[in-house]
């Protein structure tokens, strides 16, 4: 069976083809999630932010010239909706790096409790706690900076894509990542037991004390549900610019999940089906 590149969708999207629309949204949902996800840190907060990008890109698919690939026109939207839409919960906070080396260090190391009274495996609880830690530390990053962080050290796009969606020149593109880089990575080998060895900090000591502080949810996993593979199965080579780095640091980030997320080409298909949207 032929799988239909995206081109030909949007030419059968924009004629009113339904099945069409569907594919090509559950082609590109995961990944719009994913780096929703990143940026928010709540995993239904990103749930509403992936499915505001896809129907802004559905009802505008009918402007689409098709001068640019369509993964570029929509990571663009994405770009621009992440860099403008409300502060989440997480953003409210203006959370510093000071700030979370002080929460990091206000939580008690204990044991992790009794996997019997667990609604998951405590290999998964660990998980989760690292997984959320080490997004959390990118909410310390202001948004254009997460924003090129995730780009291009998680997701390993090449400059010129990643300034394309950001609407920036590539060498200011670098210019933003090479900040985050060095501020984030300063944090990491400062506190992170994950990085540098010498730091007490360690997932399994402070799961518990997430759990009582409300930042992680046994019952209710953000991150280590439903995944696919890893961000680096998925942008396999890397980036020029981060040859001779230290490569530690971002091997955390991109050995991370990618996750499924929810099948929001269904609801999409409903809402445009309800609401009389045209994508002609």
């Amino acid at each position: 069976m032929m799988v239909e590149n995206d081109e030909t969708l949007v030419l059968r999207a924009q004629n009113g083809d339904m099945t069409a629309l569907d594919t090509l949204v559950r082609n590109h949902q995961s990944w719009v999630f994913n780096l929703a996800l990143r940026m928010v840190w709540r995993r239904d907060v990103a749930e509403d932010a992936a499915q505001e990008i896809l129907i802004k890109a559905v009802t505008h698919l009918g402007s689409f010239e098709g001068r640019s690939k369509f993964s570029t026109w929509l990571h663009r939207i994405a770009v621009n909706h992440l860099l403008n839409v409300r502060k989440s919960e997480m953003e409210e906070k203006s959370m510093t790096f000071t700030d979370m080396a002080a929460s990091l260090e206000g939580v008690q190391d204990e044991e992790l409790p009794d996997s019997k009274a667990l609604p998951v495996e405590t290999h998964l609880l660990v998980e989760e706690a690292r997984l959320g830690c080490i997004t959390a530390m990118l909410m310390c990053l202001e948004r254009r900076q997460r924003l090129a962080f995730i780009l291009g050290e998680v997701f390993g796009e090449s400059s010129e894509t990643a300034a394309a969606a950001l609407e920036v020149t590539p060498a200011n593109f670098r210019q933003l990542l090479s900040r985050a880089r060095q501020d984030l990575y300063q944090f990491m080998h400062d506190k992170c037991g994950l990085v540098n060895r010498a730091n007490p900090c360690r997932c399994a000591r402070k799961a518990s004390g997430f759990m009582r502080a409300g930042w992680l949810d046994p019952a209710n996993l953000q991150f280590t549900k439903d995944r696919i593979h890893s961000v680096r199965q998925q942008s396999a080579a890397l980036l020029s610019e981060l040859e001779g780095m230290d490569r530690e640091h971002a091997e955390l980030y991109r050995a991370q999940p990618m996750l499924t997320g929810p099948d929001l080409a269904a609801r999409l298909r409903s809402l445009v089906q309800q609401s009389g949207f045209s994508v002609e």
